[in-house]
């Protein structure tokens, strides 16, 4: 068993809009963050995830995700799964929990222009 505790998370900002709290299982196969969105990530184009899948559950408030130019509305209690490989970028205000398997690295996260 692993746990992470919220004091021994790592906190950081990739855009304006978003805040992120990774908890650092320490294994490959998976990790976790909670995002907290207030507006569009990234600002501009999409982002892509070469590697790893993200499942994303909504827990509280609401936006809109957009993989591949299709259009989800997202609302409290409802969850998403992004493919490795599916382009997307969120926008609203929102805070998530969101595991990634294989763990996410920023290795291989990219952003790509419309």
């Amino acid at each position: 068993m692993k746990i992470i505790r919220k004091n021994d998370s790592e906190e950081f900002r990739n855009g304006e809009a978003c805040t992120v709290s990774e908890y650092h299982l320490g294994d490959p196969d998976i990790n976790g963050a909670l995002i907290k969105l207030s507006g569009r990530y990234p600002e501009s184009g999409r982002a892509v995830n070469l590697e790893c899948k993200e499942l994303a559950y909504v827990i509280e408030g609401s936006g809109r995700l957009v993989v591949e130019g299709i259009e989800q509305m997202l609302h409290e209690g409802d969850l998403v799964l992004i493919e490795a490989g599916e382009k997307y970028f969120w926008d609203g205000t929102m805070t998530m929990f969101v595991p990634c398997v294989p763990a996410w690295t920023p290795e291989q996260h990219r952003m790509v222009e419309d």
